[in-house]
């Protein structure tokens, strides 16, 4: 059965992940036998992540592309040098993404395009160039990362909000479209996760206090809890999943 989780030879391409939720779900994809391909803004940042994984996994398993995710000129020449240089890419995961808290009376046009553009938009490009690939060769996994919001909302964070639930939808999209040629197109949806980025709210004592109530878990999820999840969705063991949202949370969706 172990074999059926088996990523040995796949290439997979994360973007968004010189940090964070990303990196862990690149070093899950490796821990499994993929061959990864890094992507984030910062050159600097990304080659010294690209640095200490090739250390752990080999030079020959980690490349690296700094690209920004929705300007399609950059993303369809990554993806030429990345099915040249290192092969034909596998696996797909979403993962880039950002947020911003302020209440929806105030938040400016630019801000809100700026959110759905990065964790919506850039999901279609990228989705979109990948697949272009994928589909003639008849194979091939694309992993979206949605969120707790994109079934809950909460104040302050609506252009978020609005991104995710439509990347549930747009998961939905690309399984209409996609499937027949032998793709699976899925998302993870994670819950509060303590990251680099959530630590001023782990910090904040009434927030704190709130999640571990409001979580069935009683508990932070961690960046390792969706390295799991994300390693089945793009394996061989899931190849009869489609269009579906796993939720990562700890059980907070299921309560009231």
């Amino acid at each position: 059965m172990t074999s059926a989780f088996d990523l040995t030879g796949r290439v997979a391409l994360i973007t968004g992940s010189s940090r964070g939720i990303g990196l862990a779900i690149a070093e899950g994809l490796a821990d499994a036998g993929a061959t990864i391909v890094l992507n984030g803004l910062d050159p600097d940042r990304l080659e010294d992540t690209r640095a200490k994984l090739a250390a752990r996994f080999g030079d020959d398993r980690v490349a690296a592309r700094a690209f920004d995710i929705v300007d399609e000129t950059a993303v369809a020449s990554a993806v030429e040098s990345i099915e040249t240089d290192v092969g034909a890419v596998d696996v797909l995961v979403n993962n880039a993404g950002i947020q911003h808290r302020e209440p929806l009376l105030d938040v400016s046009l630019a801000d809100w395009r700026r959110v759905l553009d990065i964790d919506l938009t850039g999901a279609f490009v990228v989705g979109r160039t990948v697949a272009g690939r994928m589909v003639p060769r008849r194979a091939g996994k694309i992993v979206n990362i949605c969120s707790v919001q994109t079934d809950l909302a909460r104040p302050t964070i609506g252009p978020y909000t609005a991104a995710k639930g439509a990347l549930r939808n747009l998961t939905r999209a690309m399984t209409a479209e996609w499937a027949a040629d032998g793709l699976q197109i899925n998302a993870i949806a994670p819950g509060y996760i303590h990251t680099e980025m959530t630590q001023n709210l782990v910090d904040d004592e009434a927030f704190n206090g709130w999640i571990l109530g409001r979580t069935p878990a009683r508990r932070w999820g961690t960046v390792a809890d969706l390295a799991g999840p994300v390693v089945w969705l793009s394996s061989p063991a899931s190849d009869y999943v489609n269009g579906q949202v796993i939720f990562v949370d700890g059980g907070m969706t299921v309560v009231v």
